[in-house]
């Protein structure tokens, strides 16, 4: 493969940075050369040919002097003996922070699943969002890579390849590069898909002599007829690269001859008004195609491409697409953002103006602090930097792009995170839509909201963006923490009570805390108390750390610093309340809550589990729930035998449908002493009827009363508990 020479490298950049140090380039260059001296690539050239040819394809995008620089010593850190250090000493800290960023960008497996993967993938989005020049070297260098991968193993073929499909395209293509996208892909289309990538080749040559007579005919045919209305215009044509006619194969399941608008032509002239005008000839000389034009200039793509697209019916009936826009927008189309550099007397950069078109490297930043699961980051990155967009505009008339697929919600949280929280439907187009709602084209979205919404774990089931599950799952974190936090601590100051000590004392004490928390293996209080609530810490264990047993193993001695006042203790006795009629082991005032699919009574054979944020949940031994529930979180309770807690209970009750039978029940109820709180009845075609009652019952002793004195009623046929 030829290379880049320096002379030629050094007019390339003079072309477009007339001021171009191009003593410093002649120093990376022979650094760099010197530094892989020996070293071969795996087609057996010298390895010095791919940081050239890197540093070439920079000249392309008209990067500035640093970036030529990096680009150069991109690999030096990574494959020789010098460092970062050493190069930040020959070349300075701009240069050396370039070459350090795309070092570490080529040490990440994109396709890997692990959670140190993911978090060099978040560090390199924050180093790509403080300075895209990082980014930009790396496209260069894969553009490259890419074009020599027939020296590859056939494994590292369809891996690169995956990854440049995956990755570097679509990130080419957010960045506005169409070149690089389009080459990318078809490079990495031909290890991937080598069968069909041979198909589209062949058919495409076989048709080339042809094609190129029709497009050379075209071009004539449309720049006369735009010169006859005054437009000095550059018209030009080509094929649609290979990638993108094979998915219009497999879209449409047919061969290339079959494939209509494989052609495309482009249209450049002057003005944005130009833009449109000639818009008016083109369509004037060939009929449109309904539902195929596309106005990107008043509705910019977000990697800011800007051009009108149509396609017609040309010559010989072939559909042709035909692409018009001014000199700048194409300049943008080809380079990007790489376009928009603008360069200063030291250091190079995007001009803030142009910076802000692209929100979503801002985005990027926000994205990786509320997401702390880097796992999570490298998919929602994928989500909304590649998927295809929906623009919607917001009441005053602002234009908002989101991946398709987005909801109200979606767009709540990225106008602002309350709007998000509590939002409860949205106005599309004045009509009133439920969150579930996918936005389309041209929705104008009115967001409703209420104070007392909060978000719920359901929206997750139908959110895409980044930032709307980020939100979404951080509230829902603090949530859970914030619950597990009161719960833990009222567990704790339980047990503390218990062991006569006082938990405010162990607080304030620093070093019989910091003993706590060492044999907790956590970091601070709340991290303490938020495990007692989760159930991952027992209580006692605390105790136990701070209270030894005595000599003879029976009794354990609180030590002094931590034992509760006398006058705290005796007010504690005085008002403690109800203890919930729960004993686990030996504690008789745990925070309990009953479940409500087996309604258990004092007196029935339970079992307890220790439930996130809400203490122990309490089952029948035989209720189904009980056996869906992680049997890790199961703990022995026992009733107080004291206890009798007044609960609602439901019995069933089958009666013959015959009339009196109701009020004879109903009086069994009342000669017990029991009100009927609800009843429901329903008459069957069996001559039956269904009762279910509902009343307050103390223990499992008055519930079996009750049911043997409803089976004495005469014409009930059974009685069950539900």
């Amino acid at each position: 493969m030829a290379q880049v020479q320096l002379p030629e490298l050094i007019d390339r950049v003079r072309t477009y940075q007339p001021a171009a140090d191009g003593d410093l380039i002649r120093r990376a260059w022979e650094y760099a050369r010197r530094m892989h001296d020996g070293q071969l690539r795996k087609s057996g050239d010298p390895y010095f040919i791919h940081p050239a040819n890197v540093a070439g394809i920079i000249t392309e995008l008209r990067l500035d002097t640093s970036s030529v620089c990096a680009a150069l010593l991109h690999d030096v850190a990574e494959d020789t003996l010098a460092t970062t250090k050493d190069i930040e000493r020959e070349f300075g800290s701009e240069i050396a922070a370039l070459v350090d960023g795309v070092t570490k960008l080529s040490k990440i497996n994109f396709t890997s699943k692990e959670d140190r993967q993911a978090e060099n993938f978040r560090k390199m989005v924050v180093a790509m969002a403080r300075d895209i020049r990082v980014l930009l070297i790396k496209l260069c260098d894969r553009v490259d890579n890419m074009r020599t991968l027939e020296h590859m193993k056939p494994e590292a073929q369809e891996r690169i390849s995956r990854e440049t499909m995956e990755i570097y395209a679509p990130l080419a293509n957010r960045l506005g590069i169409q070149a690089f996208k389009s080459e990318l892909e078809d490079l990495s289309f031909r290890w991937l898909e080598p069968d069909g990538y041979a198909e589209v080749v062949s058919a495409v040559q076989k048709t080339k002599r042809e094609r190129d007579r029709y497009i050379a005919d075209v071009c004539k045919t449309l720049a006369s007829r735009l010169a006859e209305q005054g437009f000095a215009a550059d018209v030009t044509g080509r094929a649609k690269h290979l990638y993108s006619v094979w998915r219009k194969m497999k879209a449409n399941e047919c061969s290339l001859e079959q494939i209509h608008d494989i052609i495309a032509f482009r249209v450049l002239v002057e003005s944005v008004s130009d833009c449109y005008a000639a818009l008016g000839v083109i369509h004037s000389k060939w009929t449109p195609v309904p539902g195929r034009f596309k106005d990107y200039i008043a509705l910019p793509k977000p990697n800011m491409y800007q051009s009108l697209h149509t396609t017609v019916i040309g010559p010989g009936r072939e559909r042709i697409e035909i692409q018009i826009r001014t000199h700048e927008m194409h300049r943008v189309a080809e380079r990007g953002v790489a376009a928009h550099w603008k360069y200063k007397e030291r250091s190079g950069g995007i001009a803030e103006q142009d910076a802000q078109r692209f929100g979503w490297l801002r985005q990027l930043m926000e994205w990786q602090k509320d997401l702390k699961d880097p796992a999570e980051f490298l998919e929602g990155v994928k989500v909304d930097l590649f998927q295809d967009e929906v623009y919607v505009f917001t009441p005053k008339g602002d234009v908002r792009v989101f991946p398709r697929g987005s909801t109200p919600v979606d767009f709540a949280y990225a106008i602002h995170s309350q709007l998000g929280d509590h939002i409860t439907g949205a106005r599309v187009s004045g009509k009133l839509e439920p969150l579930r709602y996918r936005l389309r084209n041209g929705d104008v979205i009115e967001v409703v909201t209420n104070a007392n919404q909060q978000p719920s774990k359901d929206w997750l089931d139908f959110t895409v963006t980044t930032r709307a599950r980020a939100k979404i799952r951080n509230y829902l974190r603090q949530e859970q923490r914030d619950k597990s936090l009161r719960l833990g601590r009222e567990l704790l100051e339980r047990e503390f009570q218990r062991a006569s000590m006082s938990l405010s004392k162990l607080l304030k004490n620093d070093n019989e805390l910091k003993r706590v928390l060492g044999e907790m293996s956590v970091g601070n209080a709340d991290e303490l108390m938020i495990g007692i609530g989760y159930g991952k810490i027992d209580p006692k264990d605390v105790i136990e750390v701070l209270s030894p047993p005595s000599a003879d193993g029976r009794d354990s001695i609180p030590p002094d610093s931590l034992r509760e006042g006398r006058i705290a203790g005796f007010v504690r006795r005085v008002i403690k309340g109800d203890d919930g009629g729960i004993r686990l082991n030996g504690i008789d005032d745990v925070l309990v809550r009953y479940a409500k699919c087996c309604n258990p009574l004092p007196g029935d054979d339970i079992l307890g589990f220790i439930t996130r944020g809400r203490g122990v949940t309490i089952h029948r031994r035989g209720c189904p729930k009980a056996f869906d529930t992680d049997p890790e979180r199961r703990v022995e309770i026992s009733w107080d035998s004291k206890a009798r807690i007044n609960r609602a209970v439901q019995l069933r009750v089958v009666t013959a449908n015959r009339p009196g039978i109701l009020a004879t029940v109903g009086h069994t109820f009342s000669n017990m002493g029991i009100n009927i709180s609800e009843a429901n009845c329903r008459a069957g075609d069996d001559g039956k009827a269904i009762n279910v009652f509902t009343f307050v019952c103390g223990d499992l002793s008055q519930l079996k009363n009750v049911m043997r004195a409803l089976q004495k009623v005469q014409g009930v046929v059974a009685v069950e508990r539900v």
